[in-house]
Parts: structure tokens; sequence; C-alpha cells
């Protein structure tokens, strides 16, 4: 039975991540070199851990699905990195950072995990100008700043719409730096299969080399997941096609908690579906939010005019616009966080107000073209400008582009302590693939900042802290009969994929659930929906194992048998996102149960009933599994009902 220890450090709030490392153990350069850490995962997370585990003269394995790890999909962020600099003195401060995170996370998140991140916040800023990020600059110098959702001073520091490219590429030199010092041996083309526990302890992986399907072993004093979140359980979201939650899904299978996986991040600012046959979707930076608006047809006739073809967004006169989130919530107006946005966008819809396929609303540059110029427009934000013409063929500085909310973002993933430490000793969590620090919602340019702070600055000290106890542990055999084991399983089961030889292609199972998770446990659910989801994923579960058909060999490069084994397993986290989503009776963040709502269509929390952190242990494939609940306490920050109105 799982037991769920938080560990968080006693005193002041401000003090806690201070006194932590003041009295953590330490293990010496002698020692370190004897200590092996597997790290999965290359994305910002994963690569900045492996840089400075290796700079801290560790013995670093890294493993990437990828040919590079330049091709993670942290590349693909846009808006920015939060952090606390002030430099605009417009009343930034560590505090009300921590703050802003946790009421954008509707208080669902553990308080002293944010607040660590908020201070380690200005230490990333330092280190990446020092690795030579080009962050954007004002005119004095000084390293720009725009605002984004759910704050009201500009604390998000960006490289023009290219900002998680930027980043990556520093993570990724300092990371390349130690593999050229053979401190970090870097696998690629290589996806983990399974943890191996020897004596309770993660003590290693199972691999499969995906160009000769060749399955390794490898042994580690400690394992560190840092493969992202699961959104491309719902088949179309903006994560990079390669993207997925195997990894996560296969240590709680081996016993480490699953902790909100309802929580998922709506994103509103998403290029619309565009046809049946998509695979993907873009997305468009929130960062647009700071200089456009979002409105839609005030009348909905006109919006049944545009939908038909018959009139264009700039025939519609400026008092027959409904500038929505002004209207609704007119203290941040197009700067609240995405939940909020996102389900603003879709009422209008639902109402029939909604333009292109009548699922879009306009995001409007024509005012701040007049405003500041195009050429400043241009400056700020001509990339995405240009991709948004490229996929779209329509020319957003004279037409409003048209959005509409997608799935983004994971904030649930495995249960991590203070210590970023699952319930598995020595198997860490890190980055997105963990659930520490955004709570129900995440706030924009919050995913780069969690994630460069646990793999340079968080991660770097507590896993020390486990390892100190480890300097005489031995180098393990992969031939032990622990590993051996772990091996056999994980053929075993890729050797049950290619005998089935169904009739159903992996694409067609995952575009099939991946609607229906949408549609019932997607941006609004409902009792009834989540218990057919649950039903229905059961079901949907056993045909999979039945009656797919994977083409190809398992012993070569075969894409058909990664995407199986990965679409098994979104069908299983499928089922446990609708599981607690349907025991959370509130409304809250990402997670919003239709029946928990205000008058004004708002999110309703039962702060009585659910203030927890829900931790799901697995017991088998065909049994319920186990809930535990981490009480979440506020002692620095009053409880209240989110208000983005004043």
């Amino acid at each position: 039975m799982a037991k769920l220890e938080s560990k968080i450090p006693e005193g002041p709030i401000a003090e806690k991540w201070t006194r932590y490392k003041a009295h953590q153990k330490l293990v010496n350069p002698a020692n370190k070199r004897k200590l092996d850490i597997i790290v999965v995962g290359t994305g910002l997370a994963g690569a900045s851990a492996s840089a400075s585990l290796g700079e801290m003269g560790f013995k670093v394995k890294t493993f990437c699905i990828q040919d590079s790890p330049r091709r993670a999909h942290s590349i693909a962020a846009q808006g920015g990195i939060n952090a606390a600099k002030n430099y605009q003195n417009d009343g930034d401060s560590v505090y009300r950072l921590f703050y802003d995170t946790i009421k954008g996370g509707d208080y669902r998140a553990r308080e002293a995990n944010v607040h660590r991140l908020a201070e380690v916040s200005n230490l990333i800023i330092d280190q990446c100008v020092a690795q030579g990020v080009p962050f954007a600059r004002e005119y004095g110098g000084l390293l720009d700043n725009r605002s984004f959702g759910g704050a009201q001073v500009s604390r998000t520091f960006y490289a023009r719409g290219q900002t998680g490219q930027q980043l990556l590429l520093g993570a990724y030199s300092a990371l390349m730096r130690q593999v050229e010092k053979k401190s970090v041996t870097l696998y690629t083309r290589t996806e983990m299969l399974d943890v191996v526990i020897v004596d309770g302890k993660a003590r290693g992986i199972v691999t499969r080399n995906l160009v000769t399907g060749e399955i390794d072993c490898h042994f580690g004093h400690a394992v560190v997941i840092a493969s992202g979140g699961y959104g491309n359980a719902f088949f179309l979201s903006t994560n990079a096609m390669g993207s997925n939650g195997s990894a996560a899904w296969q240590v709680y299978k081996k016993g480490a908690c699953f902790a909100n996986p309802s929580y998922v991040q709506i994103h509103p600012t998403c290029i619309p579906v565009h046809g049946d046959f998509q695979s993907k979707l873009t997305l468009m930076s929130e960062s647009l939010r700071n200089d456009g608006r979002i409105w839609v047809p005030a009348k909905k006739e006109d919006a049944e005019a545009i939908r038909a073809g018959k009139l264009k967004p700039t025939d519609i006169a400026e008092a027959d616009r409904d500038y929505y989130l002004e209207r609704r919530y007119p203290a941040f107006g197009n700067l609240v966080p995405r939940d909020v946005a996102s389900r603003a966008a879709k009422e209008r819809c639902d109402a029939g107000y909604g333009v292109g396929t009548g699922l879009a609303v306009y995001l409007d540059f024509s005012d701040a073209i007049n405003r500041l110029g195009k050429e400043v427009v241009e400056q700020r934000y001509g990339n995405l400008f240009q991709m948004y013409e490229k996929i779209v063929d329509d020319n957003p500085y004279e037409t409003p582009m048209m959005i509409y909310p997608a799935i983004h973002y994971t904030m649930g993933g495995i249960w991590v302590d203070y210590e970023l430490q699952t319930t598995i000793p020595g198997l860490f969590a890190i980055g997105e693939a963990n659930f520490s620090d955004h709570g129900a919602n995440r706030l924009g340019a919050s995913a780069l900042m969690q994630g460069l702070a646990d793999g340079y600055f968080v991660l770097p000290y507590t896993i020390q802290n486990y390892l100190s106890d480890d300097i005489l542990t031995p180098r393990m055999s992969p031939e032990a009969p622990e590993f051996q084991e772990a091996k056999k399983a994980a053929q075993a089961r890729i050797d049950k994929l290619m005998s089935i030889n169904g009739q159903v292609s992996v694409d067609s199972f995952h575009r099939r659930f991946g609607l229906k998770l949408w549609d019932l446990v997607g941006m609004a659910r409902n009792k009834e929906g989540l218990k057919q989801a649950v039903a229905d994923f059961q079901q949907m579960k056993k045909e999979f194992w039945t009656q797919v058909r994977i083409p190809g060999d398992k012993n070569s490069f075969n894409p058909e048998l990664e995407k199986a084994g990965r679409v098994a397993d979104f069908i299983e986290i499928g089922e446990l996102m609708a599981r607690d989503a349907l025991n959370r009776e509130e409304s809250c963040g990402g997670h919003f149960r239709e029946e928990f709502q205000t008058d004004e269509g708002e999110a309703l929390r039962n702060d009585t009933d659910f203030m927890y952190a829900a931790a799901w242990e697995y017991k088998g494939f065909d049994e319920d599994p186990v809930l535990h609940k981490e009480a979440l306490v506020y002692e620095n920050i009053k409880v209240q009902t989110r208000n983005y109105k004043k």
C-alpha cells in the first residue's frame, strides 16, 4: 500500500527551501563518480537535469526517443518564461508570483512547492542569459517583459515566439558539453519500456532501441522521469506527435502513485480544427492576448452570416462586436487565465455566436496595429503571424485570426513529494511528468519555468539527499534476476501486441478513443458522461488487445509498434482521468463539472470535501485503482473564490 509523505520542511514558507538546502545530506565529489543516475527525457526538464548532474560529477545516462534532444517538444513553446525580476517596476515580487500561481491553479497546488518555484525563477533567467539565450531587450538594455494570463504585472521573458526553442538550445548545449566530457552518456532513438525495482527501490530501466528493436537493461542508483505529459491521449492536441505518457504510466503500474489525472489544460488560442483527417493542432501563443482583442459578433444573425460566407469579420462594425472577455472580466480582460478564457469561448460558441465552422472566435490585432503601428506588432509577433498565414492561408494583419480552445498541457502526473521523489524510493519525476506545481490550471509561461527550475535548481539538491545513503551500493549487472524479469515482461508485452493480428489500425483506435475522451472528459464534464467514459474505455481497452493490427517486424524500425504501446497506455490513462473527474464532485481550474458552477457559469469549488491532491495507486489491469488523498493546507494565502473581474 502506497503511503504519501510530502516531506515539506518546517518553518516560514519563505525559509523552507533555504532551510532544506542548509540541512540536506550531500555527496562528496569522489563519491559522485561512483553513482549512476538515469534520466528519461531530454526536454527542458530532462536536459537541464542531465547537464546539472553531469557537471556535479555524477555518471548520467540520458534517454530520448528522438534522434536528437533538440527535437523534444519543449522546442514548440512560444510565448515565454515567468520570473519575478520586476524589471518593469510594476509591483512584481516572489510573493506575487507565488500568489498568482496558487490562485491561477484554483487553490489546488501544494503551497511549499509553488513558493520554491517562485524563489528560483530569477535564477533561471540569470542561468539562461549566461548560456546566451537571446531574450528580447528593451531600449535601455534590460531584458524585456510582457504580460500573460492570470497576472496584472509584466513578468514573462521571451524570445519573440521562439522562447522554448532558444531555452532548449541553451539546455542542449549544456547537456552536450557533459556528453563531450563523458560525464553523460546519451542514448537517442531509445524508448523506456519499464522501470526495474530491486528491494523496493528504483534501480534501472528497460529500453527498446527504436531502430533495431533491441531490448536492453540499464542500471542506475536513481531514476529520473522527465518524459512530459499525456495530452496526446486526446488524439488532437497541440503536442508533438511523438509526445506520450508511457514512461509515467509504466512507473505508475510499478507502484508510483498518479496524481490528479483529470487536471488537463485547455489552451484558448489554438488554430481551430479544420477537417476530419487532421492529426494534430497548432498553438497560437498566449502572448498574442497582450495586444490582440478577442471577440464574436454581438448579433447572432451576423455570426450566422459569417458562417455562411455572406459577411467578413471586417464587415462587422465596432458597435456590433462583443469583446466578451473585456465585458465579463474588466480587471483582467483578455488576460484572464487559460481555463477561464477557454470556457468563455466555448460558452459563446455553444450559444450560437461562433464563427468559421461555429467553433471559433476572433483574435483581432486591428486596434494594436492602429495604436502601435504594424512594424511594432510585427517585431513582437511576426513569426507567429507567418505561422498562422501558412496554415490558414489568411493574412492576420488584415483579417482577425480565428482561434478555439484545445488540449495543450497536463497538470496531473506522477505524485512526488517536496524532494520530487515518487512513492517508489529512488524514482524521481520532474517537469510536466509530475503533478506538483500548477494545481488545477497552469498559468501561461509557467511550464518552461517549472521544467528548468526542477532540472537546474531543485533536483540537483534533493537527489543528493537520497543518494547520500547509497554510496556503498555497488553497480548492478543487467543480468541480475530483477533486470531480466523486467526485460522478459517487456518482451512479452511486445510479443502479445504483435501476435494479435487484428483488423483495426492503431491510429483508428487512437482517433476513436481520443475524440470520445474530448467529448466526455474534455472542457466540460458531467456525472453521466464520466460514467459512460469509464465503461466505454474499459470496453475499448479489451477491444484494443484483441483487434489491433500492427504491421511490420518487432526486431526492426517499426513506428506502428511504438504507437501501439503508447495508445494502449493512453486508453488506460483516459480511464483513470474519467475516474478522477467522476470522483471530484466540484469544479476547479481546468476540471469543470457542469453540475458544479455558479449562476454566472464560473467554476464552483468544494473546499470542504476536495481540498486535496488525489493520488491513485494501480491495482491491476481489470482492478479498480485505490485513491489516496494528500490534504492541501494553505497557511500563507487566503483561500477564496477566484475573481478576475475586479
